[in-house]
């Protein structure tokens, strides 16, 4: 087994022995099996890393086994590291393994202890197939497995209906996504005639271009893309999939499925660089769910909700980057990314954690003093999502602006106008959160009052390193670092001369999104109060999320229920199928009870027919003779 298999296989591994033994030998042996096996994956991650470093960055491929032969064609469990590849894994195993440390503090108490366990690192392992992949086919296999550990992990608790229901709407929408998908690798394989990924992008950059459209089978890939990373019209599944556990929320938000999408953008570069009209329904999308994203995040009043639509916005980013070109920029913000949001989804668990479970921040306030740790690294990562100079999330964000005006692939003013717009927004409603989170006079009961703590160090531990890592990650230039794969687009012709402009009005972003945040909420935020009752019909629609859950169900899937109710259980199934059957059953039957009047049971009438049936035949055979 070589190395990249291995990183694959164990926490497959810890899904097993978790699965099977985890109840029978104690939460102390699922801990270690459950942090140690993706601790393990994370140093051969680095450890692959060092490799590529030593032989020059030349790729390292690595064949696990064949699947299958179709005709001359071989399909097999390959695997691929790279530059890009290289990043992932380690944000994938990195940030995985802080929660999954996390975990075993915060669901110490959960009596599916071992469960919980067994499906994260299921999801650790369906994550590293899909980045690890060299070819779409093994890509999707991950890709359809984090589905479905997605569909486990949110619905966890699912004797809680409403839970159980979250995990299901997951599952559904992510499948709409992927059937386009599907339909992005038949064309590509009709059209070049194989699933391996570096295979397909020298085809679409060699010039000699395949016989299929660019940008038709850019847009497939993007449907796929629009479910797992939730953007719209697809990002519905992701504020519900906040009803699993919070570290969940963390690893879904933070390094792995909702990243997915991103990534396989990144990754068939090759084919993005000849799809303009692709790349420019990329950016549009990304634009829109950023900007519609983060208005709702304005008026929602859960700490994991506003968290959740922070995701969806941020990842709007990514797209807006990946649709003008600047590949190496949108990783930049997934791992920049990683660490912030991970950091904000384990510190609003810390928080719910104090709160003896209570989410709603209106029921908080004056926490800061109480739990010091979680305010502390909470505030680091608010900060850094914000865009406030020097951490992490300056940079990245800072790099999407300027390529959103500069590139030459599709940069514009507008689009500048409507990121920058949405990035103070994102100031604004992150520096809101915490505000009333953790300053002002407490709001929260007595009974809670009188029970908040601070978490235990297996989760105060895991918010230290990535506080830290929110604050120094962005010193790591990832766009260089990957351009020898992903080149950078080229700047449109005057725009040097705007560069620092983005960059002091960035800084200025952040920071009037802080001073607003303060302004409104400081103190008892009545500022606040007479804002949100002088525009009442606006925030309800916030608020309500633009009612677009409520626009589904009326449009589509209460449509889709009266179908399959009038046409095809009553018409196909009952009248038709049963109807069918039915009918030919009556049949039976009813010949059946004729015939049966044949036989009556009585001797006397059996003898008799017998002698006339005897008789018959005698007189037959006699005038015939």
């Amino acid at each position: 087994m070589g190395l990249l298999t291995l990183i694959v296989v164990l926490p497959l591994l810890g899904f097993v022995v978790n699965g099977l033994l985890g109840n029978r030998l104690g939460k102390g042996f699922v801990s270690a099996v459950g942090c140690g096996l993706p601790a393990i994956a994370f140093a051969a991650a680095v450890k692959c890393f060092l490799d590529l470093k030593g032989a020059g960055w030349a790729p390292i491929a690595e064949t696990a086994y064949v699947w299958t032969m179709v005709g001359q064609d071989s399909f097999e469990i390959a695997f691929w590291f790279d530059r890009l590849t290289a990043v992932m894994a380690l944000i994938v195993t990195g940030v995985g393994t802080l929660i999954h440390v996390y975990s075993t503090g915060y669901m110490h108490e959960d009596k599916s202890y071992a469960r919980y366990f067994a499906y994260l690192n299921l999801f650790l392992f369906f994550m590293l197939l899909l980045v690890l992949g060299k070819s779409l086919l093994v890509l999707f296999v991950g890709w359809e497995g984090v589905g479905l550990a997605s569909y486990l992990l949110i619905g966890f608790w699912f004797g809680d209906m409403e839970k159980a229901a979250a995990g299901k709407k997951a599952f559904i929408v992510n499948r709409i996504g992927d059937a386009g998908f599907l339909l992005g690798m038949f064309v590509i394989y009709s059209a070049v005639g194989t699933l391996d990924m570096p295979h397909i992008n020298k085809a679409f950059t060699s010039g000699a271009a395949p016989a299929v459209s660019a940008s038709l089978v850019g847009i497939l890939l993007f449907i796929g893309a629009t479910g797992k990373s939730a953007q719209i019209p697809l990002y519905v599944w992701l504020p519900d999939a906040m009803a699993g556990p919070t570290p969940v929320s963390a690893l879904i938000h933070a390094a792995t499925m909702v990243t997915a999408g991103v990534y396989l953008v990144a990754r068939m570069s090759g084919i993005y660089l000849n799809a303009p009209e692709a790349s420019t329904v990329i950016a549009a999308v990304g634009a829109l769910t950023a900007l519609m994203a983060a208005t709702i995040a304005l008026a929602q009043d859960d700490i994991k909700k506003v968290l959740a639509y922070s995701t969806v916005s941020q990842l709007g980013f990514m797209f807006v980057a990946l649709g003008v070109g600047a590949y190496g920029v949108a990783v930049f913000h997934v791992y920049t990314h990683a660490f912030f949001k991970a950091c904000l989804f384990l510190g609003a668990g810390s928080v719910i954690h104090a709160m003896s479970g209570e989410q709603d921040i209106k029921k908080m306030g004056g926490l800061a003093k109480k739990i010091p740790v979680t305010f502390f690294t909470f505030a680091l990562a608010t900060a850094a999502i914000a865009g406030i100079p020097p951490l992490s999330g300056f940079f990245s964000k800072d790099e999407i602006l300027w390529y959103a005006l500069a590139s030459g692939r599709g940069g514009s003013w507008l689009l500048l106008g409507v990121m920058a717009f949405t990035a103070l927004l994102t100031a604004f409603y992150m520096f809101r959160l915490l505000w009333l989170t953790f300053f002002g006079k407490p709001r929260m009961i007595k009974e809670v009052e009188h029970h908040i703590h601070e978490s235990p160090p297996s989760m105060t531990g895991v918010l230290v390193i990535l506080a830290i890592l929110s604050a120094v990650g962005g010193f790591l230039s990832i766009p260089h670092f990957l351009e020898p794969l992903v080149a950078l687009p080229a700047v449109r012709p005057g725009m040097d001369a705007f560069h620092y402009f983005v960059v002091g009005g960035s800084i200025a972003i952040a920071l009037a999104g802080l001073v607003g945040a303060a302004y409104f909420f400081g103190g008892d935020a009545a500022r606040a109060a007479k804002v949100k009752a002088s525009f009442a019909g606006a925030y309800r629609v916030l608020n309500n999320k633009y009612y677009v859950d409520e626009l589904y169900d009326r449009f589509i899937n209460r449509p889709l229920l009266w179908v399959s109710e009038a046409v095809f259980l009553k018409l196909g199934d009952r009248l038709l199928i049963d109807g069918t059957l039915n009918g030919l059953a009556s049949v039976a039957q009813r010949t059946a009870g004729r015939l049966s009047r044949v036989q009556t049971g009585s001797l006397h009438k059996y003898a008799f027919m017998v002698l006339v049936g005897m008789v018959a035949s005698l007189v037959w055979m006699w005038r015939n003779g």
